[in-house]
């Protein structure tokens, strides 16, 4: 099979790459001028130069192809850059979309998130947005809904590496947000999904016709609260941290202040997701590709420790 990937330069794309190769597929990827050095594996894909907004590119990659995975994403926008959620998330999933459709491709797979909404931040509402335009597309597709993904970065940003770099290594107490005015109350929890599992769901999904037309969220072995979750990180980096419970009003009152700086560690919309929980009750995706999901344990992190 032949699959063209949108995003195959980034975390999760350097993973699905290598999960289509040892599944002999062969992965045609969309790589911008001078990201060439953030392709794992190239030599083994093939590469076609453009961006988003060249159309030309986008039919030269899909031309052919059998399949279109699409995993543009960011975590914080840069409006002054064009770097908006909703270009990359909505508009660019749209026009790929198109592109597919003209192209004749015969699926599409699409990098969603876990509490994509459209009543939820803009984050959530333009990835919520994407998803129904492919559903109203008449391509036939899978949506995956992971909630926060962990696993060797491979010099990508990532869950638990931002998580040690942010707050486990600053020789200070580590902030436990909470919602309200008790932390007993107010905690909240996320189920981490380890990205070969990720991956390994995206990549069946291309040769299974009963995960066309559906919505599937992908969420770790484990349902962990947050406090669990940063000792995790700060055994697995080595440390031993003090958990100092803040409530979340003080939080969000510095994100007003800083949060347009992009050295602020996090915005307002990331702290109300993250406040929300991200947890993840169905396992019907790793079900249904008979998946064995990885928990977030100590043999998952060690690669906190080598990228120290």
């Amino acid at each position: 099979m032949r699959v063209a990937l949108i995003g195959g330069t980034g975390f999760v794309g350097s993973y699905i790459i290598d999960e289509l190769l040892a599944a002999g597929h062969q992965p045609v990827v969309l790589v911008r001028p001078g990201s060439e050095h953030r392709l794992r594996e190239a030599a083994k894909c093939l590469v076609v130069a453009g961006t988003l907004a060249d159309r030309a590119a986008l039919a030269a990659c899909m031309r052919d192809c059998d399949a279109v995975i699409y995993l543009v994403g960011i975590l914080r926008e840069q409006p002054s850059a064009g770097i908006t959620f909703d270009g990359l998330q909505n508009t660019g999933a749209r026009i790929c979309i198109d592109v597919a459709i003209e192209q004749g491709v015969q699926r599409f797979v699409l990098m969603s998130a876990n509490g994509a909404s459209s009543e939820g931040t803009a984050y959530q509402r333009s990835k919520f947005a994407a998803e129904q335009y492919l559903a109203e597309s008449g391509l036939p597709g899978t949506v995956f809904r992971p909630s926060v993904i962990f696993g060797d970065p491979r010099g990508c940003m990532e869950f638990c590496t931002q998580l040690r770099d942010q707050m486990i290594r600053p020789p200070l107490p580590v902030p436990v947000f909470f919602r309200g005015l008790s932390p007993a109350r107010g905690g909240f929890s996320l189920s981490p999904v380890h990205v070969k599992d990720v991956a390994s769901a995206f990549v069946a999904s291309l040769q299974s016709p009963a995960s066309i037309g559906l919505t599937l969220p992908l969420g770790g072995k484990e349902t962990l609260a947050w406090p669990e979750i940063l000792r995790r990180i700060a055994k697995a980096s080595g440390k031993r941290k003090l958990l100092l419970p803040v409530p979340a009003i003080f939080v969000r009152l510095a994100c007003v202040l800083l949060d347009r700086f992009s050295w602020f560690p996090i915005t307002r919309d990331q702290l109300d997701m993250l406040l929300q929980g991200n947890v993840v009750e169905s396992f019907q995706a790793f079900e249904m590709f008979g998946i064995s999901a990885r928990a977030m344990q100590a043999d998952e992190l060690a690669y906190l420790q080598r990228s120290a």
